[in-house]
């Protein structure tokens, strides 16, 4: 019945800053840019954003989906440099699995993960 994650989505006040801040973090220009929606191609996955005059400064985790790096202290150093905020700490959580997550600068939990053991389909 399930594919497979396809997309992830976060809600952003000033869609241009948030295209802009995602393009540098993620190191691409999304591939679908309209004044509705800004996807971004990330290893086979979409990131997406969605304008939204009225979101709250910073939402809580409802559910959490968490991008897999390979180096997840790093990533999170560089996510915090660049205007993000602590929501979770990294922790161990257990098998060479490393989590985390923070707070983009539009207020949505982004997560990180670095699992050694999950090779994604086609890689």
């Amino acid at each position: 019945m399930f594919l497979g994650l396809r997309t992830a989505t976060y809600q952003v006040e000033d869609l241009a800053k948030a295209k802009e801040w995602y393009a540098k973090v993620l190191g691409t220009q999304p591939y679908f840019d309209q004044p509705f929606y800004v996807g971004f191609n990330v290893g086979g996955y979409e990131l997406g954003l969605v304008p939204e005059r009225e979101v709250g400064k910073k939402r809580a985790s409802a559910g959490i989906a968490y991008w897999g790096v390979p180096d997840v202290k790093a990533a999170y150093q560089k996510l915090l440099s660049m205007g993000a905020t602590e929501q979770e700490p990294i922790q161990d959580v257990g098998g060479g699995i490393l989590i985390g997550a923070v707070h983009d600068p539009f207020g949505n939990v982004l997560g990180i993960i670095e699992n050694p053991n999950f090779k994604p389909t086609g890689t």
